[in-house]
């Protein structure tokens, strides 16, 4: 039967038969293919909402020194506001089909928007660190549901024929926002203050909650939840909580010799289990994991796994190694991100109109082969390297995560039936940014360990006995006795200066480690390519009945 909303709606589209009769009638007819105003204007909601969330997960790292001086916080302290955030948004995640269930996904997302907009006006407005970190946490919750709840409506809202190109507009915000975020945030903390990176957000939110709330549509096939499974949200909470707690905090804290961060990951590992095992076996689970019994979805989490690791890890990798070894300032180090950004819009465009033609798995084979381009070029980078260097690696990351995002989010959610899609959606989604988390305190971790390694193995040839070495240093000596210091000074300061040299170096082989472990992780995924199928076109659309 035709959905209450295609009756009663003269935008939507004319209802089609289904079952047999669909069949029958083969692909989807043009006029049914086409995008009107309503359609539209629901993309422009959507992807506001999403660029807002994605942007505000990234833009405040570069404003933390002046957060820092405002509030009176030392460093470990402000670190929470990032954190904090995180946490937050990766809790709902998960939770975000249920809700939408629960309460209407046009409620639940204008809510959420407007939730979001609230608490970066009041970010902004804090004057101290704990009301900065309770807004943050709050900006978090309603910011988790624009993420896995964007790419739902995306995907029910755009034609089966037309999935790439829906997944392509959704992977531009969610590509180009972590890399958008620290130049945008450093240049509104150079150019105004750090609160205006909140203030922002407030008429851009208003707007997006204004067009959705106006356009958004109740999905026929939703089917709203009456019992709620308070034991499972709990038992999310404290796991999902706890875990990205110990990502987060555990470089900072040394990991396991820290007893708070071994009392976390106790507790994450506990709650995490007794969560699985509650959601299986209750009637009404908060997260739905029977879906995963969907090939398409299941392999498309372990890619979306891998994609994070590279992702988060990379774009985390950038700025350390250009500011901390290069000298370069965080604008300069933001702008080194740029080709990789337009690159990634750009691939994304042409994968969305290939991927329904040539299948998902030849693009996302293509998609890995030059982001290992990518990374071999990296892995190039020298302590002398300039932004000509930085240019093409940085050019095939970004085509090569564009080439992979697309097919991969079209493979995933375009194989699953419309009515798993909001907890496929929301799986995949938390993946991704578990993953991301993941990685990035891995390859911290890596690079601090590997280059204490690497500073002892390049000691080890450094010594008073290599007449190499002696020349150096006098030579460095005798330029520091140029400068005005006394002999015994200079030849200390020389030591010094050569020091930091191997440290520098050291650390230089440990971002080559760093990338070489993600290559490792992508070549170990291509087996999975042969899984991945080209979603079937004449599936019933989110506007057409489903029963």
């Amino acid at each position: 039967m035709p959905s209450a909303d295609a009756a009663v709606s003269p935008l939507a589209p004319a209802p089609r038969p289904t079952g047999a009769g669909a069949a029958a009638l083969g692909p989807v007819p043009a006029a049914d293919s086409s995008l009107d105003l309503r359609k539209l204007l629901i993309v422009f909601a959507v992807m506001l909402g999403t660029l807002l969330e994605i942007i505000d997960s990234s833009i405040v790292n570069v404003a933390l020194p002046d957060m820092m001086g405002s509030l009176g916080a030392t460093l470990d302290e402000i670190g929470w506001v990032i954190t904090g955030y995180i946490i937050s948004n990766v809790i709902v995640i998960p939770m975000t089909a249920w809700l939408a269930a629960r309460f209407g996904r046009r409620r639940y997302f204008t809510t959420s928007i407007l939730v979001f907009t609230a608490a970066s006006f009041f970010c902004g407005f804090a004057h101290t660190l704990a009301e900065l970190v309770i807004f943050r946490v709050i900006q978090g919750l309603g910011g988790g549901a624009l993420l896995s709840t964007s790419q739902t409506i995306m995907t029910e809202t755009f034609p089966r024929t037309k999935q790439g190109m829906a997944q392509a507009i959704f992977g531009v915000g969610v590509m180009i926002g972590p890399s958008l975020g620290p130049t945008l945030g450093g240049w509104i903390t150079d150019n105004w203050s750090w609160p205006w990176i909140f203030y922002v957000n407030v008429p851009l939110g208003l707007l997006a909650a204004f067009v959705a709330a106006t356009c958004l549509e109740e999905p026929t096939h939703l089917r709203r939840t009456v019992s709620v499974d308070w034991p499972g949200i709990a038992f999310l909470v404290a796991g999902i909580g706890c875990l990205q707690t110990v990502l987060e905090r555990g470089e900072r804290n040394d990991w396991f010799e820290s007893q708070m961060i071994v009392t976390l990951t106790a507790v994450a590992a506990l709650s995490l289990l007794l969560f699985l095992v509650r959601e299986l076996t209750t009637e009404h689970p908060v997260v739905d994991f029977r879906v995963l019994r969907h090939r398409a979805l299941w392999v498309g989490c372990v890619f979306g796994c891998v994609m994070g690791v590279g992702l988060y890890g990379s774009t985390f990798l950038l700025p350390v190694y250009t500011q901390e070894l290069l000298g370069w300032t965080a604008w300069h180090a933001g702008l080194a991100i740029l080709p990789s950004s337009i690159a990634t819009a750009i691939a994304m465009t042409v994968a969305g109109r290939l991927v329904m033609r040539v299948g998902p798995g030849p693009l996302l084979g293509l998609g890995i082969a030059i982001f290992l381009a990518g990374l071999v070029g990296m892995g190039r980078w020298t302590l002398q390297s300039g932004f000509d260097d930085l240019f093409w690696p940085q050019v095939a990351r970004g085509l090569g995560i564009g080439f992979m995002f697309v097919p991969l989010s079209t493979a995933t959610l375009g194989g699953i039936p419309v009515r798993d899609v909001a907890q496929g959606a929301g799986l995949y989604n938390l993946c991704r940014q578990l993953s991301g988390s993941f990685g990035i305190a891995v390859l911290a971790t890596m690079l601090d360990r590997r280059g204490t390694v690497h500073h002892a193995y390049l000691a080890e040839h450094v010594s008073l006995l290599d007449p190499a070495a002696v020349q150096r240093l006098e030579g460095m000596a005798r330029a520091f006795v140029l400068r005005g210091l006394d002999l015994v000074d200079a030849r200390h300061a020389a030591a010094q200066a050569l020091d930091g040299l191997l440290q520098a170096q050291a650390t230089m082989l440990a971002f080559e480690d760093c990338y070489h472990l993600v290559m490792l992780l992508f070549l170990l995924c291509v087996p999975l390519l042969v899984l991945l199928r080209k979603p079937r076109v004449q599936e019933p659309l989110a506007h057409e009945s489903v029963g």
